[in-house]
């Protein structure tokens, strides 16, 4: 049976059986599970390069009035695809905005929405995904396998330390630090029908747990949605991904949730004291070999 909760600052979060509050918090401590393999981190983040004088910039055409402000509610249409969804290389730049920009599906394309320093009082930190000249892509919020292109100016960059992997085929779950691995867990899924969407998306922030199930420990909210909206039951409409601890630990390594992720109690706790709004996180069937 599906419970209803009460919507508040960022609103729902997929899970079983649950519609969840978002509010920005922190937890602690854990054990070591299984190795995990090492694999080859990202350059560290830079400053955006200024263009070439014989390089041209895509100019960014004007935002319309009365474009939407993308929120916790499903991003508008429009946004290209994530063209790399399933690569695990870490992303180790974010970027926060510091006012309303506008946010195009193309460099030089069309405006289709605005992002907001904060999502209903949540700073907003999204990772980058690609530059090209004078234009930056980031990972939507709001959206599964979606980005945004941004010009220059009216946002800060963010260092991103830590990556977060899901394997569905071994349910593992495994958590990285400058492309190494520090601890690997076990983890529940979503069950046929509402699988635990495939690709890269990125921790939105968190909320404290509503009821006596989610084990005392606070939930993330991802910034991916569910593949099939009309297979979430009712009372989840418009919810996000979560990931979360639950009551007992009875169901892990099997596919049971609306398409959460659900990992132990000490697992959660240290990835809430570890972790910072903005981390990747990327679902994939199973790591390449190596």
């Amino acid at each position: 049976m599906i419970d209803r909760w009460g919507r508040g600052p960022l609103a729902a979060v997929v899970g079983v059986p649950a519609l969840l509050v978002l509010a920005l918090l922190v937890g602690a401590a854990l054990r070591y599970d299984a190795p995990a393999p090492t694999r080859r981190a990202a350059p560290p983040p830079t400053a955006t390069a200024a263009p070439a004088e014989d390089e041209t910039v895509p100019p960014a055409a004007p935002a319309p009035a009365g474009l939407p402000v993308i929120d916790y509610d499903p991003a508008p249409a429009g946004f290209p695809a994530d063209p790399r969804p399933l690569d695990v290389t870490p992303l180790t730049e974010g970027l926060t905005p510091t006012r309303h920009i506008a946010a195009y599906d193309a460099p030089g394309g069309r405006p289709r929405a605005l992002l907001a320093p904060t999502i209903n009082g949540v700073e907003l930190t999204m990772p980058v995904v690609e530059r090209r000249t004078g234009w930056t892509a980031v990972l939507l919020p709001s959206a599964s396998r979606r980005l945004a292109w941004l010009p220059a100016g009216g946002w800060t960059p963010v260092a991103l330390r830590d990556q977060l992997v899901v394997q569905r085929r071994t349910h593992r779950l495994t958590w990285y630090r400058h492309g190494s691995p520090q601890h690997t867990w076990p983890v529940s899924l979503g069950l046929p029908g509402q699988e635990t969407p495939l690709g890269r998306t990125f921790i939105l922030g968190t909320t404290p747990p509503p009821e006596p199930v989610y084990g005392g420990v606070d939930v993330f909210a991802l910034g991916a949605i569910p593949d099939d909206l009309d297979a979430v039951p009712t009372g989840l409409k418009g919810a996000h991904i979560g990931l979360h601890t639950w009551q007992d630990d009875d169901t892990l390594g099997e596919n049971v949730t609306n398409g959460c992720i659900r990992l132990t109690r000490t697992a959660q706790q240290t990835l809430l004291d570890e972790v910072r709004p903005g981390t990747e996180l990327v679902v994939v069937d199973a790591l390449p070999a190596s």
